[in-house]
């Protein structure tokens, strides 16, 4: 079960002008159950992306970076759950140009203009018939109003769909905002094995929507991780149809528009990342890291990681076991040079655990497990060294991640 994340409801995904979304089964590894998808956008919709950092990147990723470094024109994404693409060398190329070229004939654009992208087993092989079937039926049942649709198709290992909207007001006109996700597993920065899609209509210069798209991955997707694993094809794409009339440009930045956009925008990002952390593969808690009194934010953000990224820490909060110099222990191997560890201080919520150099005289047991018992969970670290601070967003480690990952294939 994901931990207290409600269930997106259709009528509170508000459909996005410029944006047409249609699904399909393809069976492409399990009956009965949406696994395409096909986003249409209109004329004139500036998109930008950032990708995995992993050498071994899906082909469809590949491809994405080819046809985004053409620049202007992108009019359709496809993706593809149940066979990632991914390993799968020359062929893997040819079949994702191959996908582009199918979904192109059935929009009337050119292939360069579809970005593909896929999710599932790696070292398998596209099914292309029956993909090619599918995007097809997708095609046929293009709408505004199919954003839930959108974020059931996507998912894989996922126990339930992840999307989101916002709404605001500039210029006088309604401006929205509304995104899905997908991801439960290899989840760790940079991105994981997630997917995530994010429209707008308003009218923004490609080179201000990729900066803010970058932004924004760097305060959510590039923000949380479940298991430390990387994996081959995580996507995080935005578009900007335009299609609103309003439009905002780099001499708007600075502007209180710009900053209310910005604002929404980033904050239903993080409100897709996290709920990524709260369906992770087996979770029972949803756990916040932060890191203050740092050096840099990267210094910070490098703590969080190692305590976020430890099976013993992970393992502890699943069993709520205070074995807390687990935390202690993650801390003082995250690399940071020259810590001086009689600064460093540790919180579990209000809990004082640790202070110079070892356990608070103030801390019992009994107040740490308390704190464990929760479902969420805020570890609060200072570092004493500085005015910086980074916030990482994780999750337990429990059996169900074994089972579910041990039977992947299955």
């Amino acid at each position: 079960m994901p931990v207290r994340l409600p269930l997106p409801q259709a009528d509170a995904l508000f459909p996005v002008r410029g944006v047409r979304l249609g699904v399909a089964s393809a069976g492409i590894r399990k009956k009965a159950r949406h696994d395409v998808l096909v986003v249409a956008l209109d004329e004139g919709a500036t998109v930008a992306g950032v990708f995995t950092q992993n050498a071994f990147c899906a082909a469809p990723v590949q491809i994405c970076r080819q046809h985004l470094a053409r620049g202007q024109g992108h009019r359709a994404w496809l993706v593809n759950t149940g066979c990632a693409n991914a390993g799968t060398g020359a062929q893997g190329l040819s079949d994702a140009r191959q996908s582009c070229s199918l979904l192109a004939e059935q929009l009337q654009v050119s292939p360069e203009a579809v970005l593909p992208f896929s999710t599932g087993v790696i070292l398998e092989h596209l099914p292309m018939d029956r993909l090619a079937q599918g995007l097809r039926d997708a095609c046929a049942n293009l709408g505004q109003a199919n954003w839930l649709d959108a974020a059931q198709a996507i998912m894989t290992t996922d126990t339930q769909p992840k999307a989101a909207s916002r709404r605001l007001q500039i210029r006088g006109e309604t401006i929205t905002i509304t995104g899905v996700s997908k991801g439960a597993g290899m989840i760790r920065p940079d991105m994981a094995t997630m997917l995530s899609f994010v429209a707008c209509d308003l009218a923004i210069p490609q080179a201000l929507l990729a900066a803010l798209t970058r932004e924004a991955a760097d305060e959510s997707f590039n923000a949380i991780t479940i298991d430390g694993d990387t994996s081959t094809n995580d996507s995080f794409v935005t578009a900007a149809t335009g299609a609103s009339g309003v439009s905002l440009g780099h001499q708007d930045i600075g502007s209180a528009e710009w900053a209310a956009f910005r604002e929404a925008f980033v904050s239903l990002c993080v409100e897709l990342a996290q709920a990524i952390v709260r369906d992770g593969e087996g979770a029972t808690k949803f756990i916040s890291i932060r890191v203050d009194g740092a050096m840099s934010r990267a210094e910070a953000r490098q703590v969080a990681y190692a305590v976020g990224h430890s099976p013993l820490v992970k393992t502890a909060f699943f069993a709520s076991d205070p074995n807390l110099g687990r935390i202690l222990a993650a801390i003082g191997y995250s690399g940071v040079p020259a810590l001086d560890v009689n600064l460093v201080t540790v919180h579990l919520d209000d809990v004082l655990v640790a202070e110079g150099g070892g356990r608070a005289t103030s801390y019992t047991e009994s107040a740490g497990q308390a704190v464990m018992q929760k479902q969420e969970i805020l570890v609060r670290i200072h570092l004493g060294r500085g005015t910086a601070s980074a916030c990482v967003f994780t999750c337990d480690l429990s059996h169900d991640y074994v089972s579910i990952n041990a039977d992947y294939r299955s």
